[in-house]
């Protein structure tokens, strides 16, 4: 992933209403944004909204049936930032460790 996705990927989840719908997708596997407004603080539109930055980072896909559209978590996508995010705690475990042997030094 580079450096822009990264980016893109951490600020669609880094906002709280986004962060819902991608939870509320993952526990039902599958929803429309019509489903998700009624279990969400939030209106259709703006679920719509959330589901397209969604959508647009990789983090969610859509299928369309019949007159709906229906979208799910795309697991790859999510496990790439999970990694990433676990190997920016490694490099930052790593250097806080150094820190405090030269600081006991």
């Amino acid at each position: 992933m580079t450096a822009l996705a990264e980016t893109e990927v951490f600020s669609a989840l880094g906002d709280p209403t986004r962060w819902q719908v991608l939870v509320a997708l993952a526990e039902r596997g599958e929803g429309s944004a019509t489903v998700l407004a009624r279990e969400l603080p939030v209106s259709r539109p703006a679920v719509i909204k959330h589901l397209l930055v969604l959508d647009r980072v990789g983090l969610v896909g859509s299928r369309k049936v019949g007159r709906e559209v229906l979208y799910s978590p795309r697991t790859e996508r999510l496990e790439a930032t999970a990694r990433r995010m676990a190997e920016l705690a490694r490099a930052w475990d790593t250097r806080l460790a150094a820190l405090k042997k030269l600081a006991e030094g």
